[in-house]
């Protein structure tokens, strides 16, 4: 074989290895962006939970982003099952119930975003927060739509569910956060503190007499790095509070990695999640 040969079929196995690794990286985005979510579990030592009282099991949903092409209301009538298999006691929502991208194939009216959640069960309830595309979208549409289906929403206010008492966040990324009018609302409640916020960044500024915090916002970056991290988070603090759980200060931070999509219909590297939290008594 001539050179000018081998170089030909040198650039052909070059291509082809292209093609596979197109294909592959293809097939990785479609399962990360309409496969089930991931559940992931974790256990919080609660201090303010008397001892010998049984633990709260909550189910931590964010950023549902519901638009198509990726997350049509019957995609959540689905993953509303799958919460509801898990038997939580509790259901938090951190805001974002829509997505408002420019490349949505379909932008549905706020019943329709809604109304799927109204199958959730937990016998402690539903409790929801604003998201940024929330307010962008319709929040008083959507605000009265979780009214008709009993999801309490919480904008810099509080409430006591069973043994805990959850305070919500209006959201921060739109400037709408007020933390002080939130624990001022939390102050006269009796229970065990826990704050539900869409965005992680007021983390750092909540008082350890709150010392669990749940949010989502950053998607894990929506689509990420292989090896981990991600080019954006959508957070002032970069990548330290951007997914998982984070402890820090004697506080614990749990960040979702969200179900539905923003701005662009695809993830990568950062499937959709679904977030379990035992809260139990420091001794039973």
């Amino acid at each position: 074989m001539t050179r000018k040969g081998e170089r030909r079929k040198g650039l052909w196995r070059v291509l082809a290895l292209l093609v596979v690794l197109a294909l592959a990286l293809a097939g990785k985005a479609w399962s990360d962006t309409m496969g089930d979510p991931q559940v992931r579990h974790t256990e919080f030592v609660h201090k303010g939970l008397p001892g010998g009282s049984s633990p709260v099991r909550i189910a931590l949903l964010s950023d549902i982003h519901v638009a198509g092409p990726d997350m049509p209301p019957e995609r959540l009538v689905r993953i509303v099952a799958q919460v509801n298999a898990l038997e939580p006691d509790l259901v938090l929502i951190a805001g974002d119930l829509v997505s408002d991208k420019m490349l949505a194939t379909r932008v549905y009216p706020a019943e329709e975003i809604v109304a799927p959640l109204a199958g959730l069960k937990a016998r402690l309830g539903v409790i929801a927060v604003p998201g940024n595309h929330d307010h962008w979208f319709d929040m008083p549409g959507l605000a009265a739509e979780l009214d008709k289906h009993g999801i309490i929403l919480l904008a810099n206010s509080a409430r006591v569910a069973g043994p805990l008492v959850i305070g919500g966040l209006d959201d921060d990324f739109t400037r709408r956060a007020d933390l002080r009018q939130t624990l001022d609302a939390m102050a006269p409640l009796r229970g065990a503190r826990v704050l539900l916020s869409h965005s992680p960044d007021p983390f750092p500024d909540v008082p350890n007499s709150v010392p669990l915090v749940l949010a989502g916002h950053t998607h894990c970056g929506q689509i990420a790095y292989p090896w981990g991290g991600a080019p954006a988070t959508m957070s002032d603090y970069g990548d330290r509070y951007a997914c998982g759980r984070v402890d820090e200060h004697g506080k614990a931070l749990v960040v979702g990695a969200g179900l539905g999509t923003s701005l662009a219909p695809v993830r990568l590297f950062t499937p959709p999640e679904i977030w379990l939290i035992e809260v139990r008594p420091a001794s039973r």
